[in-house]
């Protein structure tokens, strides 16, 4: 495990959730905002630069083409270290993109996480380090041996196809979770392609428009966005983002064994790696469980008191939500959804 593939790693998490951040303020509507309740005395309306209701229409433009071009960016940071360093390093680094949209997110909508968050936080944080401090994965070939692609894509197929009949006699939660983990690993075989890809780049530009791999990583990661998407419908992000990200670090590790020939330390290290898996699951549920990341964060005026009149006549400050009148992700579903 070398500092440029953590390094790189880390930059692509770091503009996947920049990237999230800024496409959910694109998607904010005149009106939304921490601000969205107070009188609107804004004679340019919505339009206007920014003001208490919302980002205006330019700046949610900005915010989508600064999100889409840091998204193309993590990708790029994502294949780089890929060609750099193991798979086992790479995909369970990327679940630290959960923290880095924490951080930004604070700093865009202006929020301040509370101690749940930050105790989450901390517990993704510690678990990630442990588990790749004690697991030490080796670095392993540049390419796959192209007899082990056959096996491994069939057994891929087989898991992603079992978890979706699954996903059918099941609902709500179960039915999120379920698909959260299909994705998974998806997502982990897309990286296993790209991997491979990166390491045929010195074969040149023809090699790799010849070569299947190239078309395969774009098909799956499809695939693997599609039954994401499937996922988030089908319950909350609680439900779906801890098997995601564990799903995908793990298949990620496996197929990394499987095909490039990386390794795990194991024997006595298995307690502090299954110690790092349990801590990046707490983790990864309290986070998902906060508003900073399920995306309520910006969807939900700040409670801040606000004028109200009293008996007398007299204008008082009425009380700030408490956490009983705060809306919730299970409450919002019970909405339509903005898209």
């Amino acid at each position: 495990m070398n500092a440029l593939t953590v390094l790189l790693a880390l930059l692509a998490a770091c503009a996947n959730a920049a990237a999230s951040v800024l496409m959910r303020r694109a998607a904010m509507e005149p009106g939304q905002g921490r601000a969205a309740t107070e009188p609107k005395d804004d004679p340019d309306g919505p339009d206007s630069a920014d003001g208490p209701s919302g980002p205006s229409r330019r700046d949610r433009r900005l915010s989508w083409l600064a999100g889409a071009g840091l998204l193309a960016g993590s990708a790029v940071a994502q294949a780089a270290a890929l060609a750099v360093g193991s798979l086992s390093v790479v995909q369970p680094l990327l679940a630290s993109e959960l923290l880095f949209m924490l951080a930004i997110g604070g700093a865009v909508f202006h929020r301040r996480p509370g101690r749940t968050t930050w105790l989450s936080f901390l517990a993704l944080a510690a678990g990630l380090a442990l588990f790749l401090g004690a697991a030490a994965p080796s670095a392993g070939r540049a390419t796959a041996d192209a007899s082990r692609w056959f096996p491994v894509a069939v057994g891929v197929g087989c898991a992603v196809l079992v978890l979706a009949v699954v996903a059918r006699f099941v609902r709500a939660a179960p039915r999120a979770a379920v698909l959260g983990l299909a994705s998974a690993v998806l997502f982990a075989a897309t990286a296993a392609l790209l991997k491979e890809v990166t390491g045929r780049i010195p074969e040149g530009p023809a090699a790799l428009a010849a070569d299947w791999t190239t078309y395969a990583t774009a098909v799956t990661g499809l695939a693997a966005f599609g039954l994401l998407q499937c996922a988030f419908r089908a319950g909350t992000l609680v439900a779906s983002q801890p098997a995601l990200t564990l799903g995908d670090a793990l298949t990620s590790t496996a197929l990394g064994w499987a095909l490039f020939g990386e390794h795990i330390a194991l024997g006595a290290r298995v307690l502090p790696e299954t110690a790092g898996v349990a801590l990046i699951a707490a983790g990864t549920v309290g986070l998902a469980r906060c508003p900073e990341v399920s995306g309520e964060w910006d969807a939900r005026p700040a409670p801040t008191p606000r004028p109200v009149a009293g008996r007398n006549g007299r204008r008082r400050e009425a009380p700030a939500a408490t956490e009983s009148t705060r809306a919730t992700p299970e409450r919002a579903r019970a909405t339509p959804e903005r898209t």
